[in-house]
């Protein structure tokens, strides 16, 4: 369990109350032209970095509490959001599923059970629950045992129909198929951690004397494992499934301990092995085959396992940017509005919210951000960002966006190593997004004076350096944002912190690098 001081907890509580209060708060009497002056100019100044030269920048800010515009440009300008896409898909989330919404995986029986045999089918039904570990088919397995059967004549049947069978996002790249953060999107899946990385498995190496041993997380013989690895001076490996197989070749020297998150080819088929494997550790026989299918009506439920609620999973999606989490919920909302559990129906569901809530230029191909077709200007993102602070959820969801300089990894997310030491730090709440080229923050930050703001800050088309730094530099302003201080009084703008990444989210760097 993570601890927490109490000022740190208060201070938290006191926040989101105060952006919970909603777009109706009344305004707060101040000269709206004091202070926005040099504001602007810092901004131009910030934006003036040579590495924009031959990008694309859009930057908006506004006033949560007086609706002003305080700065702008290319507020209209359809740019790559990368993981910011993230925002919508779990905004539309949380109103059309409910905090409350959980995933359930359960298993059923057709046919009839005399004795300890059952005389039929026995079938494992999933509902694309993201946070399923090896050990909850286990406890499924065990529940099956517990109920008194000990053999089944019939089949193995993996119900994954609550999904469609597309497994990969429009228009993702072919060469991101073997990752884990490009998983196959099934309603049966896994994950070997508890960042929930579902669909992948955890590969390890090690020396072992003058041999490399390989190992798995979970265990499991689902991949079949080349090892060309050998003992080294130092460790220099790679660990690379081949592409449309589950066949992972691992190459080069080994000194110290590694290891690689890898996608598996079929998560439907993965969690299959999985789950056998289990009724058979547990004294289960299944003397049929493993196919896949959808459970018969009348099919009767041996065994329930009920994921955390949305509320709770909102942590490790947003403060991690789980890709996999997003294209789930996409999926799982498709299903529950127009009972088809595809991208197409859950990316109507999500663009109808935001459309409802005043959103104009918007164009989403996935739930992500993995798409390089995912399209947002940056004045649509803040409508976003200003509508939802209305929702009656809008403090659970608030709470879930990473949080600038905040060293623990379930509050701090993609942004704890970054604008430590500045005004910024626990104060940002905001998205990050990342993609070859792309770099994308928006949220809410809290002046000087105690005013809400909220932002977004896109950035594309970049060919040298990462310009995270130039994200920061425009949060902490922001941050320091006072309508009373005079023209010329504006505080030094701060760097960004040394420990942020370049062009890859911080979650997506495994072990976790930032």
């Amino acid at each position: 369990m993570r601890r927490t001081s109490a000022s740190l907890v208060a201070g938290t509580l006191v926040a989101a109350l105060a952006w919970a209060s909603g777009p109706s708060t009344p305004a707060v009497a101040l000269d709206p032209s004091v202070g926005v002056a040099d504001l602007t100019q810092d901004i131009n100044q910030i934006l003036s970095d040579s590495r924009l030269t031959i990008a694309r920048a859009g930057v908006v800010v506004k006033s949560a509490q007086t609706g002003e515009e305080l700065y702008a440009t290319d507020a209209g300008k359809l740019l790559t959001p990368a993981s910011n896409t993230k925002l919508f898909t779990s905004a539309a989330a949380a109103q059309t599923l409910g905090l409350d919404y959980r995933f359930p995986t359960t298993v059923l029986s057709t046919g009839r059970k005399a004795g300890s045999v059952l005389a039929g089918d026995l079938v494992l039904r999933g509902t694309g629950d993201p946070t399923m570990l090896a050990e909850d088919y286990d406890a499924l397995a065990a529940e099956v045992a517990a109920a008194g059967i000990k053999a089944v004549t019939g089949k193995l049947v993996a119900d994954d129909t609550w999904f469609d069978s597309q497994r990969l996002g429009n228009d993702w790249s072919w060469d991101d198929e073997t990752a884990y953060y490009a998983a196959p999107i099934s309603a049966l899946t896994a994950s070997p951690d508890r960042d929930y990385d579902a669909g992948s498995v955890i590969v390890s190496v090690a020396a072992d004397g003058d041999r490399v041993k390989v190992s798995t997380t979970p265990e499991t013989d689902y991949l079949k494992i080349v090892n060309r690895a050998t003992v080294g001076a130092e460790t220099d490996v790679l660990i690379e499934r081949q592409h449309g197989t589950r066949t992972v070749v691992i190459t080069g020297t080994v000194a110290d301990p590694y290891q690689e998150w890898v996608a598996v080819d079929d998560p439907t088929a993965y969690v299959s092995s999985l789950f056998r494997k289990s009724l058979a550790r547990h004294g289960v026989k299944v003397l049929g085959p493993t196919t896949t299918g959808a459970a018969p009506s009348g099919a009767k439920e041996l065994a329930r396992h009920e994921s955390m609620t949305l509320g709770e999973l909102l942590v490790p999606f947003m403060k991690l940017s789980n890709n996999i989490h997003a294209e789930i919920l996409t999926k799982a909302m498709g299903r529950k509005v127009a009972n088809q559990g595809s991208w197409s129906a859950g990316l109507k569901v999500s663009t109808d919210f935001a459309k409802a809530n005043g959103v104009q230029v918007i164009n989403m191909r996935d739930g992500s951000g993995l798409s390089r077709r995912d399209g947002f200007s940056p004045g649509s993102i803040v409508q976003l960002l200003s509508a939802v602070r209305a929702k009656p959820w809008f403090s659970t969801w608030y709470e879930s966006l990473p949080i600038a300089g905040n060293a623990d990894r379930f509050t701090g997310g993609t942004l704890r190593s970054r604008m430590r030491g500045t005004p910024a730090e626990n104060n940002v709440h905001a998205k990050t997004g990342s993609l070859t080229g792309v770099t994308s923050l928006s949220g809410y930050v809290t002046s000087a004076d105690g005013e809400p703001l909220i932002f977004s800050i896109m950035l594309n088309q970049y060919l040298s350096a990462s310009p995270k730094d130039i994200e920061d530099k425009i949060a902490v302003r922001l941050a320091q944002f006072s309508r009373s201080a005079a023209a010329g009084e504006a505080a030094q703008l701060r760097a960004a912190d040394e420990g942020a990444t370049g062009d890859l989210e911080c979650s997506w760097l495994k072990p976790a690098q930032c």
